[in-house]
């Protein structure tokens, strides 16, 4: 039946190796059980609800991209999207959470419009070669820099903006996390380089499990207000109740103080952030999963959309900001995910959350870290397929590469390559190949950055 249903054989996949990469996803992805609901609380809504309605949002997500289109990406709640969520429109914008959640409700609606009229679809479809493998490095740069602040090695600095951790300053909290995350790095290597199956999986469990070492002797201490809690699991049982709190709430929402032209934009911005982050996180992990076709189209992409508007709206309703494909999905990747039996996986995880989230809430972030660290270095030897020769091809690919981690933004990237590609290339004379989506992609990237 499993043969069948995700063609194993014709993806070169065993059941074995679908479910450790699962396992591995969901790993990587765990924080955002932890992240989410905090964040969120921040915009007045229950933290428990949040956690539930993230959970489940996860799950219906994850699964209808396995059924809908068979391929290893998980989705959840995105970062980036649920802080401009609870601090941009709820805090700075000054609207109730409920008018947000409307918002995103509304954006997975013109989403599911846009994938099934094949807007998307052409969108993707429109992107040169070469920038599409410049997203796919810019993605591993990112999410490298990701796991570096997850495991504190890299941490915020006044001159510099970013500096490497001071080791003995803070030890038992900062300095041993970091050293940890390295420890977590060089297992997760060596392990990989001698062909280990479930080398990234048997890296983020080690690690955990020295962290607990660590707490048991005093190497490490737990500090709640500074974020550093407790690394052993905690058996319980989460209040189902509570997901009554945020449940269809976006319905409820009181528009008589919102401003039409305010409400448009935030829809607009959620939808252009979402859109290119989905876009860029399926381009960079299909290519480094060699899912791309001989044209370097991703087969079932309209489903894989489809899919990633559905569970936006669906998660709106569930409450909980912008559900969207996770490129921590690359580690699940990494470790030999091809198909949607990965994500069933992960989804289900996600869904057994629910019962036993105190204990996935454990897992520290110095645990995944090094799982993200180093499957950015995985995704960046894409690098080797771009002809620098060609200098009106790699420069855009290039600046595409340097903002998505320095922008902290995968949309961002994008944006910044598909500017610079169009830009160098109408002036060095080589117009022709460019298509016209790709102008009007140009055209709408440069009047974000003047009006949202």
């Amino acid at each position: 039946m499993l043969e069948k249903m995700f063609k194993l054989k014709e993806n070169n996949t065993t059941v074995k190796t679908e479910v450790l990469a699962g396992i591995t996803t969901f790993m990587t992805m765990a924080y955002i059980l932890a992240v989410n609901p905090s964040m969120l609380a921040a915009a007045g809504m229950d933290k428990t609800a949040v956690l539930m309605a993230t959970c489940i949002a996860s799950f219906i997500g994850t699964l209808a991209m396995a059924m809908l289109a068979n391929y290893p990406f998980a989705l959840a709640p995105g970062m980036g999207l649920n802080a401009y969520f609870a601090y941009t429109v709820c805090g700075a914008m000054g609207y109730d959470w409920k008018i947000a959640l409307m918002a995103v409700f509304a954006e997975g609606l013109i989403f599911i419009v846009l994938s099934l009229t094949n807007v998307r679809e052409a969108i993707f479809n429109a992107i040169p070669t070469t920038l599409k493998k410049g997203v796919s490095v810019g993605i591993g740069f990112f999410i490298a820099f990701l796991g570096l602040q997850d495991g504190h090695i890299v941490v915020n600095n006044d001159s510099t903006l970013v500096t490497i951790v001071d080791f003995t300053g803070d030890f038992h909290t900062l300095g041993i996390g970091a050293i940890l995350a390295l420890i977590g790095l060089f297992i997760i290597s060596i392990l990989y380089i001698r062909g280990v199956k479930g080398a990234i999986l048997i890296g983020i469990a080690a690690t955990w499990i020295l962290g607990m070492i660590a707490q048991a002797i005093g190497l490490y201490i737990p500090d709640a207000e500074a974020g550093f809690y407790s690394l052993y699991p905690v058996w319980g049982l989460t209040d189902f109740t509570s997901l009554g709190e945020t449940f269809g709430q976006c319905f409820k929402a009181d528009f008589s103080t919102v401003r039409v032209f305010d409400f448009v934009v935030i829809i607009l911005s959620f939808l252009f952030v979402d859109m290119f982050d989905t876009l860029g996180t399926l381009i960079g992990v299909a290519n480094k999963a060699q899912m791309l076709d001989e044209n370097d189209k991703l087969p079932r992409i309209k489903q894989a959309l489809l899919a990633d508007a559905i569970a936006t709206s669906a998660g709106a309703v569930l409450g909980t900001s912008t559900t969207t494909t996770f490129v921590e999905s690359s580690s699940g990747v990494a470790e030999g995910a091809r198909t949607g039996l990965a994500s069933v996986v992960t989804g289900f995880l996600f869904l057994l959350a629910i019962f036993f989230s105190p204990i996935f809430c454990a897992i520290p972030g110095f645990a995944t870290a090094p799982a993200l660290i180093f499957v950015g270095f995985l995704m960046v030897t894409t690098v080797i397929s771009i002809d620098f020769t060609d200098m009106t091809e790699a420069i855009p690919a290039y600046l595409c590469m340097l903002a998505m981690p320095l922008m902290y933004s995968i949309s961002e990237g994008i944006a910044i390559g598909v500017i610079s590609y169009v830009v160098i290339n109408v002036i060095c004379g080589k117009a022709k190949k460019i298509t016209p989506l790709m102008y009007v992609l140009a055209v709408l990237f440069v009047c974000k950055y003047i009006f949202l």
